[in-house]
């Protein structure tokens, strides 16, 4: 019936809730709402009170102390459970008997429903209750279902609908019995009338046309994608030259089916085709030849009555497939290395495969051997190019491009080289050597020459030293360029060989373009570079000199300590290096160069100690400074100090390094890290309060400083003896000991 108006079902049902749960009161002669769970006094129930149990029937204290969403956590109770609906205005189903599933989930005591969907049914299934805390039925709606009103063969009533419990799931058991329910015997669960009613029917009913299920499902879901692939070849005896042609057989796991993709070689005339076969069933050859078409079939059907009843003819399946012709068809089975199988007349060998088909067939039928059989024949000899002879027209690596296409393209440089070699600041990355004509007359004798190499790409140029009231201009003598080694032929296939950085060192003669040079010094940048690419220049490493002098003087071990003896009478231990170049040149018979000499001398040298003096680097850094106009330096202390985390007056040697090119300050690098360092503590931290009081030029200004005047190099004095020797006294002990060890 309809409500009438103004009447609210929802409200009215929360005023009986209210006035159900609380009732009027007095406290200190007020009238007030009291609960009905509030007791009496000194905690005493009043008379028909009913109290709530706060706990479950496990007194507190007992079990985890974790909260119910963490302990039962994703742990659900399932019921099997059915109930009965009526089905009114229909005579086939009175009733329905339908099956559901009733989820409990522990968490939060929520509940859900959920019915299993049936084909055509007709009804909407799924979930019918959804998950939420259902109440209890009338009187008791204040109160939620719980665990314990659980149990098998029993009824529960969610929202006027009973549901019968019929089974539960071996977890749920188990559960309920740790809880201390006893289970009752599992209930037998009724079936619909109305849809066995319909099972019958369908069982009953033939389809019209007659139909044999061959079902290849579960073959495709474990095999699908799962290919065999071999490697083929097909001695084709039709062909012209009878050349044997590569083949690719694919063997499809998911359907038993086989396609053939042949591997076309470059340039061999045919034409190309996607495939060799398409993919199909291969069947294996029969002896009797081809098979007519409709000769093989699926199945066989017969005709029992013909066209007698209703003009209709009526069909069976002949199960005993009377007349059928099995044709069989190549398997996994009989695919192997080496076997020879028959594709449509074609005979096909099989001749390797590969890793997956490998493991395949390890795995199921236990084949180690897969030997392939070798099938291709060896690629001819690729024929050495060869190059024509260089023409004289431009470069030779010019010419030599444009032999290698039909568009010349110019040569390339080697830029890693350029960019690594190049000059990067105070690196030059050239070596220069003092080098004097080889000749016999008394004009040219004199002459000196600078040879400068480049090592960003093996480039030589050669200045002559300008010498007055000689009558020979000297400046450029010779443009920078690559030079070729003398002795070879001009048109050649070869590359011609140039001049590199291990060809020139000290004492070695070289010959650019007629003119024979003889380079007899060095500077100071070009003897270190080649100390420290020792690997590359041999006549620096100071490991393979010995070697060849230990080889040398070996045999007169106890003559060579003689004679280094005699040369240093006052037993001093050292000797000049006049004689020890003499010595040398004497035990070795003019086999040593002069850089080898010089290195020996500069590694068993007597090193200058030269001490920096720090008001001389500090009146330079002062000088740049005022020069450049810096005068931040306040701010630069401010900076420092911020660093400073313990207040302790130090910093790291790397981090003040940083905060000074932080500053952009105006000073060379090399510098900056001596002055730095001669600033550090016993700790290797610099004390950077002193070290800005150093630099400040307007408070704490060192008086101007008198610049130190060297010696120049006469180079008219030449002996022999490299100027640019670091040492002038030799120790020569040390080097008796590496050569022949300590004497006892």
């Amino acid at each position: 019936l309809p409500l009438p108006p103004g009447f609210s079902l929802g409200r009215n049902v929360r005023k009986e809730k209210f006035h159900k749960s609380q009732h009027w009161g007095y406290c200190n002669n007020v009238a007030m709402l009291v609960a009905e769970d509030k007791p009496g006094i000194g905690g005493e129930p009043l008379p028909g009170q009913k109290l709530k149990p706060k706990y479950s029937v496990f007194p507190a204290g007992m079990g985890s102390d974790a909260p119910a969403w963490v302990a039962f956590d994703k742990q659900v109770l399932s019921f099997d459970a059915y109930f009965e609906e009526e089905v009114p205005d229909k005579n086939q189903e009175p009733y329905r008997i339908r099956h559901c599933k009733i989820y409990f989930y522990l968490e939060d005591d929520t509940i859900q429903v959920v019915e299993p969907q049936l084909k055509n049914s007709g009804i909407n299934q799924g979930t019918i209750v959804r998950r939420h805390r259902i109440p209890l039925p009338p009187p008791n709606e204040d109160q939620f279902y719980t665990i314990d009103h659980f149990n098998i063969n029993t009824e529960v009533i969610l929202y006027a609908r009973s549901y019968k419990i019929t089974d539960c799931d071996q977890f749920t058991k188990n559960f309920l019995r740790k809880m201390g329910v006893r289970l009752n015997p599992p209930a037998s669960r009724p079936d619909d009338p109305y849809t066995k009613e319909r099972q019958k029917i369908l069982d009953s009913m033939n389809p019209l046309r007659p139909y044999e299920r061959i079902d290849t499902l579960k073959q495709f879901l474990e095999h699908d994608g799962h290919v065999l692939r071999f490697f083929c070849v097909w001695d084709d005896p039709e062909s012209m030259f009878h050349d044997p042609r590569e083949l690719v057989l694919h063997y499809y796991l998911s359907d038993d089916t086989i396609d053939i993709k042949e591997v076309m070689p470059v340039n061999s005339g045919r034409d190309a085709v996607p495939l060799f076969l398409r993919r199909d069933k291969l069947p294996k050859y029969a002896p009797t030849g081809l098979y007519q078409p409709g000769t093989i079939t699926s199945r066989t059907v017969l005709n029992v009555f013909g066209n007698l009843v209703g003009n209709r003819g009526h069909y069976i399946l002949d199960n005993r497939k009377t007349g059928a012709v099995h044709q069989e068809f190549y398997r996994d089975s009989d695919l192997k290395i080496g076997a020879v199988i028959n594709v449509w007349g074609r005979k096909i060998m099989l001749c390797d495969c590969d890793e997956f088909t490998k493991d395949y067939y390890r795995t199921k039928y236990g084949i180690e051997d897969f030997t392939p059989v070798p099938y291709k024949a060896l690629p001819p000899p690729k024929p050495e190019k060869t190059f024509p002879p260089y023409n004289g027209f431009g470069s030779e690596e010019d010419s030599l491009c444009s032999c290698m296409g039909l568009l010349p393209k110019p040569p390339q440089k080697d830029f890693k080289k350029f960019m690594e070699k190049d000059r990067s600041g105070l690196e030059s990355n050239i070596l220069r050597f003092l080098a004097k004509l080889v000749t016999d007359s008394p004009i040219d004798k004199d002459r000196k020459f600078i040879i400068c190499y480049f090592l960003s790409d093996d480039t030589i140029s050669v200045f002559e030293h300008i010498q007055r009231n000689t009558g020979i201009l000297g400046g450029k003598f010779l443009e920078r360029g690559r030079i070729k080694k003398p002795g070879q032929e001009l048109f050649k296939s070869e590359p011609s060989e140039y001049f590199k950085a291990r060809d020139l060192f000290v004492g070695a003669r070289v010959c650019f373009h007629g003119h024979n040079f003889l380079l007899v010094d060095a500077d100071e940048y070009t003897i270190n570079y080649m100390e420290q690419h020792a690997n590359e220049f041999s006549v620096a490493d100071t490991g393979f000199i010995l070697k060849k002098l230990k080889d040398i003087a070996e045999p007169r071990c106890r003559e060579i300590r003689q004679v280094f003896a005699a040369a240093d009478p006052q037993h001093t231990k050292v000797i000049e290096y006049d004689p020890f170049r003499n010595l040398i040149v004497s035990i070795t018979d003019g086999a040593f160069s002069e850089h080898e000499v010089m290195t020996l001398g500069r590694y068993y040298g007597e090193k200058e100690e030269y001490e920096t003096d720090l008001h001389f680097l500090l009146a330079v850094a002062q000088e740049q400074l005022k020069k450049n106009s810096f005068e931040n330096f306040g701010q630069l202390s401010a900076v420092l100090e911020y660093n400073d985390r313990e207040k302790c007056g130090v910093l790291p040697h790397q981090m003040c390094r940083t905060i000074f090119k932080s500053f952009k300050l105006p000073l060379a690098d090399d510098l900056l890290q001596a002055l730095l360092t001669m600033f550090e503590d016993d700790h290797k931290q610099v004390e950077y309060k002193k070290f800005v009081d150093g630099l400040n030029w307007r408070e704490n200004q060192i008086p101007a400083f008198q610049t130190i005047k060297l010696p120049l190099k006469n180079e008219d004095d030449w002996n022999g003896q490299p100027s640019s020797l670091s040492a002038k006294r030799i120790k020569y002990l040390p080097l008796l000991d590496d050569l022949f060890g300590r004497e006892e």
